[in-house]
């Protein structure tokens, strides 16, 4: 079976008949693996591979034939980001050569459940180094322990986002789909620019917990090639409540275990979409993206969709706050308690880490670590910084209101922007991006929809509608 085209229902399908069996199409990825991103065209976004994969999925096949299949990711190989806690024979490093030594204690719950979910742990993927909070200036994609992700589309396109090996690699055909992590665009960021969906849930749907972390504003999320996949992910990665995350806390009602449900015919049909032209980081992205949207918008009003101009001039980039504010003062709590919980190198502290890497500057810091200096240096990890406060309940007020006012005022499902908005970011909002084809340069840019808190089904409606209208994915040139 060509595995470059097949998405996970037609993967089923195929396992489902006996044409088909988990570990065949797990050593089916191994070798595109080892053929692409290790060779060849040394893509680079695989940082470790499972010793045990292709046992997992023997046992799931001996499994599938006593007893049926467990649902739509039973047998399905998926890549994590290499700062998601698996407690088995590979490391968790957040891409760092001062963590290269440590082994979970225990799985992040989001594991646990895709593990339940039948789902087989392919390995961990290569990322920026501490999701890119190590140095200002510091290039995406790259990690001290394994080196440069490179685009699959050309190595001279950026990859962006600390989720670029996730991207790549669901990119490249080298997993049925990937995890990635998100604060401020690591998912949706590098998805666009590796021509894939990607889906950054509102924070709380999944556990935060064994996750190598930023700040508050970190959630895991699906990527994959089509919006269908990435809500057979988001469906086995939902973790409900969980006692050691809080933003978890009474959201069984929220949350759902097959979001397949919101993808349905005619999706856009009667769905208000705000239209919002006031979009971040502009410079990251192709730069005829906006004339690219303009002209998408009219494939959404030919499928039914009401479109409503609604621009947001708050952002959540003035002054410094998204940086400054959430992710400085954050960090050095979230990461010492992480390493207290989870690690077992030797470094069990920001302090450790700072320590190591200056120690062994030759090959841990080669673009500085001034970001892991000013958290460990200029702020007490206790959060009662004035400065911190200010800004943050200022981000996160002004961020909510505008989105759940927008939407309120104008009675929309959905907000839609070019390639990336920081709102949903600084608030914790649901947002998902789908390709929008090539730009004129060759680089893939895309188009995202958001809206307020738990509304990822109203989010994966618009984006599967809009996908279906559209179809714009262009694969990688060496798929071509």
């Amino acid at each position: 079976m060509d595995i470059t085209n097949a998405d996970i229902s037609s993967l089923q399908d195929e396992m489902d008949k006996g044409r088909l069996n988990a570990a065949d199409l797990t050593i089916a990825y191994l070798k595109r693996i080892q053929q692409y991103d290790q060779s060849g065209p040394k893509i680079n976004s695989v940082a470790e591979l499972n010793p045990d994969a292709v046992s997992m999925a023997e046992a799931l096949d001996r499994e599938r034939a006593i007893s049926g299949s467990r649902g739509p990711l039973h047998g399905i190989p998926v890549l994590l980001k290499d700062n998601i806690s698996t407690g088995d024979k590979m490391h968790t490093t957040a891409g760092a050569v001062a963590l290269s030594d440590n082994f979970a204690r225990k799985d992040a719950p989001l594991v646990e459940q895709l593990r339940k979910a039948g789902a087989v742990i392919l390995g961990k993927t290569n990322l920026s180094e501490f999701a890119r909070y190590i140095a200002s200036e510091f290039p995406d994609g790259y990690s001290s322990r394994c080196g440069q992700v490179k685009n699959p589309y050309d190595s001279s396109f950026p990859v962006s986002g600390s989720s670029s090996g996730s991207a790549a690699a669901a990119a490249g055909s080298f997993c049925s789909a990937a995890v990635g992590t998100e604060t401020a665009g690591s998912i949706t960021f590098p998805a666009i620019l590796s021509g894939i969906c990607g889906l950054k849930p509102t924070v709380g749907l999944i556990s935060r917990s064994g996750i190598i972390p930023i700040c508050g504003q970190d959630t895991a999320g699906p990527m994959a090639a089509t919006v269908t996949d990435c809500a057979i992910l988001l469906g086995g990665m939902v973790t409900g409540p969980d006692i050691d995350d809080p933003a978890t806390g009474c959201t069984e009602h929220l949350t759902h275990r097959d979001y397949r449900k919101f993808l349905k015919k005619d999706s856009l049909l009667g769905l208000r979409i705000g239209v919002n032209r006031v979009w971040s980081e502009k410079d990251s992205f192709p730069r005829d993206s906006t004339d690219i949207f303009e002209e998408e918008l009219s494939l959404l009003q030919k499928a039914g969709a009401e479109l409503v101009d609604c621009d947001i001039p708050f952002t959540g980039l003035q002054s410094g706050i998204l940086g400054q504010a959430t992710m400085l003062y954050e960090f050095k709590s979230a990461l010492n308690y992480y390493l207290t919980r989870y690690a077992t190198g030797q470094c069990r502290s920001l302090a450790d880490i700072v320590a190591y890497n200056e120690q062994h500057a030759n090959t841990a810091l080669r673009y500085g670590q001034d970001l892991l200096l000013l958290a460990q240096n200029q702020t007490t990890g206790r959060l009662v910084e004035g400065a911190y406060w200010s800004q943050k309940l200022r981000a996160v007020e002004e961020g909510r209101h505008a989105i759940d006012d927008c939407m309120s005022r104008h009675k929309l499902d959905v907000i839609t922007s070019p390639c990336y908005s920081n709102l949903p970011a600084i608030t914790g909002y649901p947002s998902m991006v789908v390709p929008m084809g090539l730009s004129q340069s060759g680089i893939p840019t895309g188009i995202s929809f958001y809206a307020s808190a738990f509304q990822e089904g109203k989010v994966l409606r618009a984006a599967y509608g809009y996908e279906q209208v559209s179809k714009r994915r262009i694969p990688p040139a060496f798929d071509r």
